[in-house]
């Protein structure tokens, strides 16, 4: 499995409570345009239609040797989900503050699947809280670096 892009923002700004595999319908020229790995997810998001699941404001880029038969880059697109997923994903999103985002696009078995998450928005405290989180612990790390190298030299 190797990642042909990844969304940056969603562990940042989201809870993720679970994660699931999904396929997507592509056209030829999109499968194209992400070979060349040229596509970003950081806005998108998905949602579900008439007992469908689609993902909305994923852009995959134009396919540079395209002609007529080209894409539109912003279509939404289908991803493919059994009707017991479908089902749970809409008792999910009915509750308030619950968003269905995609952390990454990837190959597996060359189809290109989605890594969707089950996630919770965070508010702006709990951001607050990841960053101060991660400076201490990057200054515990400095601290016992610095004592090893101190130690070393005597």
């Amino acid at each position: 499995m190797s990642d042909i892009v990844s969304n940056s923002k969603a562990r940042r700004d989201y809870h993720i409570l679970e994660v699931i595999e999904a396929g997507i319908c592509l056209r030829g020229t999109e499968i194209k345009s992400l070979r060349d790995g040229r596509a970003q997810i950081n806005d998108a998001f998905a949602r579900v239609d008439n007992g469908e699941v689609y993902l909305y404001n994923a852009h995959i880029d134009e396919y540079s040797k395209g002609s007529w038969t080209n894409h539109d880059p912003k279509a939404p697109r289908k991803l493919l989900l059994n009707k017991s997923e479908i089902r749970k994903l809409q008792g999910f999103l009915s509750q308030k503050g619950n968003a269905l985002i995609p952390l990454s696009l990837y190959w597996k078995n060359r189809k290109v699947k989605v890594a969707l998450a089950l996630a919770k928005g965070k508010v702006e405290y709990d951001k607050r809280e990841d960053i101060r989180e991660r400076e201490t612990e990057r200054m515990l790390r400095r601290v016992t670096m610095h004592k090893f190298k101190h130690n070393e030299r005597q």
